[in-house]
């Protein structure tokens, strides 16, 4: 397993799926940066199964000393960490030599192809803990709107050709969105070019989603690249099983209200909301 540096793509390949499989006797091999293993260690269910492998994230000028993951800084220094990612290529293929995995799963190190053809009898996973949906209508080779930003308004709307459904599309203030993943992330490439890079040059497709909710979808990315797809479902119940003790801080909060009188959002690690966005997430208005 070999995710990028975020938590939103971490924990659905170890806490999630790497458990799962572990618990299915299958033994997993976990590249990760050193912070977060120190933090996941109480939470490895099968620790005869599941071995981690701690990464040195490498300095890059930008990034404050220290940087590991994407919530050690804000979006806009994002670029750096992808390139910090590139940076432990070598290491990577040494630890892939060493240790000659059946599979390898990735996402976001578009080059982890590219290494394992020279290593024989290994297959190669590209496993999305994103939608399927997102995935068809903004990554497949038929979508060719993020290669020019200059295009119209109209344009960045309109879903890629043969995408399957005419409801489920992008609404006039997404279009008008900047698209993240047209900006460079590391050097000389964008995160668009890391996922079409992966999808088109890996043995298989995975997706964390299930075929009665998205299986259009997964048929038409699958189509997209000559690729099979297979979905894992959510693999949420070991997760949902754990009993961990509430930090004191947040057990001191939670006294003041009254029970079921909270309401947990979630957001991803560098989402900031705007004033205005909190305000009317709180007040509905």
């Amino acid at each position: 397993m070999f995710p990028w540096f975020a938590f939103g793509h971490l924990t659905p390949y170890y806490l999630h799926l790497s458990n799962e499989l572990a618990q299915r006797g299958h033994k997993i091999s976990f590249l990760l940066p050193k912070k977060v293993q120190i933090q996941w260690e109480p939470t490895n269910l099968h620790p005869d199964l599941i071995t981690f492998y701690p990464l040195t994230v490498p300095h890059v000028e930008g990034l404050p000393l220290g940087t590991e993951t994407t919530s050690d800084i804000p979006i806009l220094l994002t670029t750096h960490l992808g390139t910090a990612m590139d940076l432990t290529r070598d290491l990577v293929e040494t630890l892939l030599r060493k240790l000659k995995p059946n599979f390898v799963l990735f996402d976001t190190a578009h080059w982890i192809p590219e290494l394992a053809s020279k290593i024989r009898f290994m297959k190669i996973m590209f496993y999305s803990a994103v939608s399927a949906v997102t995935v068809a209508i903004q990554l497949v080779p038929a979508h060719k709107v993020f290669e020019d930003m200059t295009l119209m308004e109209a344009e960045m709307a309109k879903p890629p050709p043969g995408y399957p459904s005419s409801t489920v599309v992008l609404r006039r203030h997404e279009a008008l969105a900047p698209p993240v993943i047209s900006f460079e992330f590391g050097l000389g490439i964008t995160l668009h070019g890391r996922f079409t890079t992966s999808m088109k040059e890996c043995d298989a497709i995975s997706i964390r989603t299930c075929q009665q909710i998205e299986g259009q979808f997964c048929d038409y990315i699958g189509s997209q690249y000559g690729k099979p797809v297979f979905l894992t479902g959510p693999v949420l119940h070991e997760v949902m099983k754990m009993e961990r003790q509430l930090e004191d801080r947040w057990a001191r909060w939670l006294e003041w209200f009254e029970p079921n009188s909270v309401v947990f959002c979630a957001f991803e690690s560098q989402l900031i909301l705007e004033k205005d966005q909190f305000k009317e997430l709180v007040l509905g208005f």
